[in-house]
């Protein structure tokens, strides 16, 4: 994957180090996923960075849902593959583990 921006990325794309985070690298990480980056799904990258840095881990996706007042129905619907995994991988957050 090739990007404008040159951070180091694991094997699966999310950041190895999470000060290289910005909000133009989360639209360069969802454009490489052919993904196009909106202000809905920017929030909800805001807010599970606000939470991990509260909690010092990525929220479980009900919980995740719960707090930002949205069905996880609705956050599969706009993500795919997992709407943790894929909030995470663009939020530069540590991976989510377990049931997410």
């Amino acid at each position: 994957m090739t990007m404008a921006i040159d951070v180091p990325l694991d094997g699966e794309g999310f950041l190895v180090n999470r000060e290289d985070w910005s909000e133009e690298i989360a639209r360069e990480l969802a454009a490489a996923d052919a993904f196009e980056m909106t202000e809905q799904v920017m929030g909800y990258i805001r807010e599970a960075r606000a939470m991990y840095d509260e909690n010092g881990v990525v929220p479980p996706i009900r919980k995740f849902a719960k707090e930002v007042k949205v069905s996880t129905k609705d956050l599969y619907a706009i993500f795919k593959k997992g709407p943790m995994k894929l909030i995470c991988k663009w939020g530069g957050l540590p991976k989510p583990t377990g049931c997410v």
